[in-house]
């Protein structure tokens, strides 16, 4: 169990949190939520013992496991020892044996600390430790000939992979997990929901996946109204539950306004008359009805909505023995996409899905190639055909989306040469609606945090209209209300869409089409299947059997 009492943190001058007290028990699962900056990664950091609170005390068990958020902190280390450093006594343990046994004379007292270290040893399941860590690391994705390799020559998004390996290595008696679910691909995040649902400790987790907070939580734990309330359920039930509170206490408040004012209104008439002791009573009666006082929400919500210039043709893409090669930094080229035909309609919305590394961002890229109004220095295809059909107009999110807004501009000069005959009104709208408020417009591009930059991109697709959106990993960067916010605006968005994301919430309410990607790094394959998500796992499910 965890405990917290009375614990306050502030950011500068910004209260986050006030004589927070709470305890997270053994057994249960808690989502931490609330919006970006409402203090979430702070509250770890405090849970973590990484920084102290400025005011109460927290109670923590032996044994934590904690996502590393610092990917180079291991880099002189090699990927299985990596994972056994997340079991502390045990590698201390280790290293300390390894330390006496390289001397060249051991001592009666070495040869009796030898004793005690492999009775740690014992305690810790170290005999089994590699053993043990190699089924996390498969789990997660990281083949075996990776496990002996120094964490330096790994990818940024295994790195992730192997730190999150390391937090549930060792058994811990809780866990605290600060999005575990960025760089994982859909059958990771499925992996490591199967394992975090069989955790019998205490779970924390931070996460912009509404669908992996559903499906994991026994209670959310949100921030908000500068306190933490607790919440029964997944983050589905805890948006009900206190949108249902919020209600009933407003419909009371107004309910007792109403009553108060008839109240003060006899009060008024009467207050120099006869009727001296009704007058008292119905000030005594004001008194009690006092209204709730209502504390303000910082959740904010954003307000997507794609619309079309112009419709495009019927007929809007057509792909023929597509080839693309992916060149490698430390070895010859990798041919990813071989071969690959399909025709698309118009309003066709296709999720491309798959493990990491298998081809899904690479063939986004190869499609924009010859793509109208696509000036992105990276798209081209090695061979094949690529045909967009009539008035396609291509708006492109791109994974790494950062390079795409230009630096050393406002936001509202970046904005509006998108269409220069926007005016200053119709650009100060959009950007309200991504919650860029007053003089935020005139905020430097150079300043913007990943989720600001993100939030802008989508006002230049809402302002450029087009009938064809290609999107990258959309979702990353954005917090829950922004990603629940891009979910209804792509369900009713009318044209077609290209969608790369691990979202499994925005893959089954959006998609209409899957292209499944398999087969990777030796025989890459994608499968064409013309229906949504839950018919493609039923059909998946079938020829399993």
């Amino acid at each position: 169990m965890i405990s917290v009492s009375n614990v306050t943190m502030r950011y500068g001058a910004k209260l986050l949190f006030e004589d927070v007290s709470v305890a997270f028990t053994t057994g249960r699962r808690y989502g931490l939520t609330g919006p970006n900056g409402s203090g979430k990664s702070t509250f770890m950091k405090v849970l973590t013992g990484e920084i102290d609170p400025q005011k109460g005390d927290i109670v923590r068990p032996r044994k934590l496991g904690v996502l590393s958020q610092d990917q180079f902190a291991f880099d002189a280390y090699r990927v299985i020892d990596t994972v056994i450093m997340g079991n502390k006594p045990l590698w201390a343990a280790l290293e300390e044996r390894e330390h006496i046994y390289a001397k060249h004379e051991m001592t009666d007292a070495d040869g009796s600390r030898l004793g005690e270290l492999e009775g740690i040893v014992g305690e810790e399941d170290g005999y089994e430790a590699e053993a043990n860590a190699a089924i996390l690391l498969q789990g997660l994705d990281i083949p075996d000939a990776l496990h002996d390799r120094k964490m330096s020559e790994i990818q940024g998004g295994q790195k992730v992979r192997v730190l999150l390996a390391q937090a549930l290595f060792g058994e811990p008696q809780a866990l605290l997990l600060d999005e575990p679910t960025n760089y994982l691909d859909l059958d990771s995040i499925l992996w490591l929901q199967d394992f975090l649902v069989r955790y019998n400790g205490t779970l924390i987790t931070i996460s912009h996946d509404r669908h992996f907070l559903n499906s994991i939580c026994t209670h959310i734990a949100d921030i908000d109204y500068e306190t933490i309330i607790l919440y029964n359920g997944g983050y589905d039930d805890m948006v009900e539950q206190k949108t249902a509170i919020r209600s009933r206490v407003e419909s009371q408040n107004e309910q007792r306004e109403k009553k108060i004012a008839q109240l003060n209104d006899f009060i008024a008439r009467f207050s120099g008359g006869t009727r001296s002791s009704q007058v008292t009573s119905r000030k005594k009666e004001v008194d009690r009805l006092a209204v709730t006082e209502l504390a303000r929400s910082n959740i904010q919500r954003p307000y997507i909505r794609f619309e079309q210039a112009r419709p495009s043709g019927k007929h809007i893409l057509e792909i023929e023995d597509v080839s693309k090669a992916y060149t490698q930094q430390d070895g010859p080229p990798l041919q990813v996409i071989e071969n690959f035909s399909a025709s698309c309609m118009r309003g066709d919305k296709i999720a491309l899905v798959g493990r990491n590394g298998q081809g899904k961002s690479t063939l986004l890229k190869a499609l924009l190639a010859n793509a109208p109004g696509v000036d992105e220095s990276d798209v081209s295809i090695d061979s094949g055909t690529v045909k967009w059909g009539h008035a396609a107009q291509i708006g492109y999110f791109a994974q790494d989306f950062m390079s795409s807004i230009q630096m050393g501009s406002t936001v509202n000069d970046w904005l509006h040469q998108f269409d220069e005959n926007a005016t200053k009104e119709d650009i100060r709208g959009i950007l309200g609606q991504m919650l860029f408020r007053g003089e935020e417009g005139m905020k430097m591009t150079d300043a913007l945090s990943g989720g600001e930059s993100a939030r802008l991109l989508f006002c230049k697709l809402m302002l450029q209209k087009p009938n064809v959106l290609v999107l990258d990993e959309p979702s990353n960067h954005l917090d829950l209300e922004a990603i629940n916010a891009l979910n209804l605006a792509l369900q009713k968005y009318e044209g077609t869409v290209l969608l790369v994301t691990h979202d499994l919430d925005l893959i089954d309410e959006v998609a209409t089409r899957i292209w499944h990607f398999d087969g990777g790094p030796s025989a890459f394959r994608i499968e064409d299947f013309k229906g949504p998500y839950a018919e493609y796992q039923l059909q998946m499910a079938s020829a399993a059997k």
